[in-house]
């Protein structure tokens, strides 16, 4: 047996580890349906590309208070929180049956503004909760098993939700992402975990913030990998606002940006399955400097006007793109004591995420003035340039 193999298959017969795991992937599925139809939704009831466009922004906005948000986590028990937050979600998304006509838009964009920001807490409870039920020495396995998991229903899931949309509209898609809650809440009940009550504290919230803060931000080890994944996610999402001109060049249609998304979601699943040997065996820094390597690699390979060139470099982007995220996430763990992991790992949810939204903006505006070959290229570097920020190139 494979060390991969080994590894998965240890994972998938601990009780706790295989639970977490199939609520991630009942969770992801509701979470990437509503994704695609909450723009298709708000587009259909009002006409405009800007505010379908907005429904993205919204779920990532709350992301920007990830360090106070993450707090919470640290401040109550991990568990019966990712199984209140999974209810008052479920609850949260029923208020959507009632969206019916562009006046009911703004109750959509309120809800999907609540919905971010019980991702980020719960992401921040789950990570460290997480830490309280895997085996230590498997945690770059689990990172990467999760990260399949998410990717693999980004692959399904929003085809189920368009498919429903399409048939019952979308307050049955928010009935489905409703329901896959309640499931998830009911898996996470059946962890098997002993946590012990955090002390409490009354009036310092913005204290033990600035202590997440500052723990992550020190520490020498964390913070080269955290910026580099900022940066990473940055370039990625200037990339990604390039892609409409890259099939236009190849004559192809809008359409076929669903085939290079799809291709490099493939790569994202594969990834994980392998990279907790490839995290031990090369460390998290080297890890997540080869993946951006093969990153920028892939974003430069995309001026070839070339279909097969276009197809390899989206699946080497799915298969580079994912590490640094998984080598911080699994180091964050590994690093940061229990009682603050809630608020450091919303904190590097803040710093590596947030520069997707200045990616796109700043994309959007560049390939209107520039051509988009030398910008590619550009991007490819820059990538080389955060592989080297990581500090994995250099021990």
């Amino acid at each position: 047996m494979t060390t991969t193999s080994w590894a998965v298959t240890r994972l998938l017969r601990d009780r706790n580890a295989a639970l977490y795991l199939t609520g991630v992937v009942v969770s992801g599925f509701g979470t990437s349906a509503l994704w695609l139809v909450s723009g298709v939704w708000v587009k259909d009831l009002t006409g405009s590309d800007g505010l379908a466009a907005l429904c993205t922004a919204a779920l990532w906005a709350p992301t920007l208070l990830g360090p106070a948000l993450g707090t919470l986590a640290d401040r109550v028990r991990r568990k019966p929180l990712v199984i209140r937050t999974n209810l008052a979600l479920a609850l949260l998304l029923l208020s959507l049956r009632t969206v019916s006509s562009p006046a009911d838009v703004r109750l959509l964009f309120a809800v999907l503004l609540l919905y971010g920001a019980a991702g980020v807490v719960e992401d921040a409870a789950g990570s460290a909760l997480v830490v309280a039920t895997v085996d230590p020495a498997l945690l770059g396995d689990f990172n990467g098993l999760r990260t399949t998991a998410r990717e693999g229903m980004k692959l399904v899931a929003p085809l189920t939700g368009a498919a429903l949309y399409t048939a019952y509209g979308g307050p049955s898609v928010a009935l489905l992402d409703a329901c896959t809650f309640v499931l998830a809440a009911g898996l996470c009940a059946l962890l098997r975990v002993r946590e012990e009550r955090p002390e409490r504290v009354r009036g310092n919230w913005r204290r033990q913030t600035a202590e997440g803060v500052r723990l992550l931000w020190a520490h020498p080890a964390l913070r080269p990998l955290v910026r580099a994944g900022g940066a990473t996610m940055c370039l990625a999402s200037l990339g990604s606002s390039l892609n409409y001109a890259v099939v236009d060049a190849l004559g192809h249609s809008p359409a076929y940006t669903g085939v290079m998304y799809a291709v490099q979601g493939v790569g994202s699943v594969g990834v994980g399955l392998v990279s907790g040997p490839a995290l031990r065996r090369l460390g998290e820094r080297r890890f997540a400097a080869y993946g951006i390597a093969l990153t920028g690699v892939a974003v430069a390979g995309r001026v070839v006007p070339c279909d097969m060139a276009l197809l390899a470099c989206s699946l080497a982007s799915g298969l580079g793109l994912p590490c640094v995220l998984i080598a911080a996430y699994t180091a964050v763990q590994r690093e940061i004591p229990a009682a603050a992991l809630g608020r450091a790992t919303a904190t590097a949810d803040t710093l590596m995420f947030t520069p997707n939204v200045v990616g796109l903006a700043v994309g959007a505006a560049l390939v209107e003035l520039v051509d988009h070959r030398p910008l590619l290229l550009l991007l490819g570097g820059g990538n080389f340039v955060a592989a080297h920020t990581s500090k994995g190139f250099s021990g």
